[in-house]
């Protein structure tokens, strides 16, 4: 759930159309002479989200490159792939999506621009996206509930730059240099000798990435000559959009991503497309509406899934129970309903998530600059971000929001609405808050007069003409962990210890890194581990003459 903004050096639902008996019928030429070969793996994935998508998408890739034959099960319980990362259309029309959770990745992002460019999608910079917009607004603001204490005008880089290092010295320089330096450490994860890695606790170690997970952002960025100023006024205001967290709570190397906007894209369309290519590239059989309600695992190094399958169109359900070798939960076990019958070697701990408001709307009006205390007729940044003045800590509640009351408000583009009569130019928001954004909130940063909220004040805020906010939608995620400060994180194997079997957990790596990108690491990292212990067992086999 990330909204990336460049605030350093301006260098910065659709369905899955699937034939079930098509996939099935793909699989099984792999296994048509299963006694010259050994049995079929029967692999099941819950969860369709970056980590789910990605681990099929790998183990299949494993499986063909090694020539095992492997049939892949996935069960999603929502109607759409991608997870965390979908869209909303506005006005309802599917043209116009808009991207309302994961919202872009970065060039360094190695798994998701490569899937972008294997399933031939199209990218858009964030820079690009921006200047579309066409007026004389700054590019970003960063308010603190009284007024913005740092601006950022659009094709002024070195302006721009110039601004940010008369104002805070040298601590933006050190902070990219400490970002680079800290950042790299974790790329280290996708390369010999540490991937694939069998414990997430000890490649952390191994990397020094826990002496940054330690410690809370504010701590890190003191420790290495980081000013105050500089980390409240602009480190902070990353830290509360990409993560709704302040530096006094969230971890040192979560901190460092934040600051990491180098080549912000997103898939035009929607990024969850990057995940619809990895499962149709899986040729898995997957099975949306579906949510798993049990696991058993049987002593013989089986499972037996139980699932329920809802029709959206009669609702209308559909029980079954199935067996399969390997299990991989690729969501947060504490949120998956799940019922696990049979004892766990570990069980993943339940830790506090965020839960973020997102609320869209189309009007056509601009911001308010009263809202903002900017005198009338002055251009509101199309991008506000927030941070806490100097005199008010961090708050007691966990969002931590404090005085400015959201995260973040985004201009996101302009656009027509054919709803309205004549059709008439209007603009896109985005917000993100820890509460619902009710109509109050709404009419101020517009400039209207509606100035009090009823009693009542339903999802649809009727108190507020069609004609001032023609489109609005809401959506409420348990988007990430709180990253607190942590040296220890989550096994990736709940049960089993040999042929792939067993239990594989991804959820894990949420509390190290929360991204998109993470999470389709740990995919790959678990289908890989899986792999590599199909092939041992295939040498074991062969040795006792069990294989050809």
């Amino acid at each position: 759930m990330r909204i990336r903004v460049s605030i350093l050096f301006a260098g910065y639902l659709g369905s899955l159309i699937t034939a079930t008996h098509a996939l099935q019928a793909d699989q099984a030429v792999l296994y048509s002479n299963l006694e010259d070969r050994p049995s079929v793996k029967r692999v099941a994935v819950i969860g369709a989200g970056s980590a789910g998508s990605s681990a099929a998408h790998y183990l299949r890739k494993y499986s063909d490159d090694l020539a095992i034959p492997v049939n892949i099960t996935i069960f999603e319980r929502n109607a759409y792939i991608g997870g965390r990362s979908t869209t909303a259309n506005a006005y309802d029309d599917p043209l116009k999506p808009v991207e309302l959770g994961a919202s872009i990745f970065v060039e360094v992002n190695r798994n998701l621009v490569q899937a972008a460019k294997e399933f031939n999608l199209s990218t858009s910079s964030l820079s690009r996206v921006r200047t579309r917009l066409g007026n004389d607004a700054p590019i970003l603001g960063v308010w603190n509930g009284n007024e913005f204490v740092v601006t950022q005008s659009a094709g002024n880089s070195w302006w721009n730059n110039a601004k940010l290092l008369w104002k805070y010295g040298l601590a933006p320089v050190r902070t990219m240099r400490l970002m680079r330096g800290t950042v790299s450490k974790f790329f280290s994860m996708y390369d010999e000798p540490y991937f694939p890695f069998a414990d997430l606790t000890q490649v952390a170690y191994d990397l020094g990435l826990t002496a940054v997970t330690a410690v809370t952002g504010e701590q890190y960025l003191r420790e290495h000559g980081i000013a105050d100023l500089f980390a409240r006024e602009v480190i902070q205001a990353s830290t509360r959009v990409n993560y709704a967290q302040n530096l006094p709570l969230i971890h040192g190397l979560e901190t460092m991503v934040c600051m990491a906007t180098d080549g912000a894209m997103a898939v035009e369309g929607g990024n969850w497309q990057m995940f619809e290519g990895m499962v149709q590239a899986s040729r898995a059989d997957v099975r949306l509406h579906t949510q798993v309600t049990a696991l058993d695992e049987l002593g013989n190094g089986t499972c037996l899934v139980r699932s329920t399958t809802t029709d959206s169109a009669t609702a209308a359900q559909d029980w079954r129970e199935e067996l399969f070798d390997t299990i991989i939960l690729a969501a947060p076990y504490q949120f998956s309903n799940i019922t696990i019958n049979s004892p766990l070697a570990h069980v993943p701990d339940k830790i506090p998530y965020v839960t973020l408001h997102v609320t869209l709307f189309a009007s056509p009006h601009l911001l308010s600059p009263a809202a903002f205390n900017l005198p009338p007729g002055q251009a509101v940044p199309q991008i506000i971000l927030t941070t806490l003045p100097a005199d008010e800590p961090a708050s007691a509640r966990p969002d931590g929001v404090g005085s400015p009351g959201f995260f973040s408000i985004s201009l996101l583009q302009p656009t027509m609405n054919d709803r309205h009569t004549p059709p008439r130019p209007e603009y896109l928001y985005k917000i993100f808050s820890p509460d619902r954004v009710n109509a109050t909130f709404l009419s101020r940063i517009l400039g209207l007069e509606k100035t009090s909220t009823p009693a009542n004040d339903d999802d649809d805020d009727p108190e507020i003409s069609a004609d001032d906010v023609s489109w609005l939608y809401r959506k409420v995620w348990q988007s990430y962990p709180y990253e607190y400060p942590r040296v220890t994180f989550e096994k990736l194997r709940l049960s089993g210890d040999r042929r792939g079997e067993g239990i594989w957990y991804t959820a894990g790596i949420e509390s190290l890194i929360s991204t998109m990108e993470t999470s389709s690491l740990m995919g790959m990292n678990v289908a890989r581990l899986i792999a590599d212990e199909w092939v041992e067992e295939g040498k074991e086999e062969k040795v006792r003459g069990l294989w050809p």
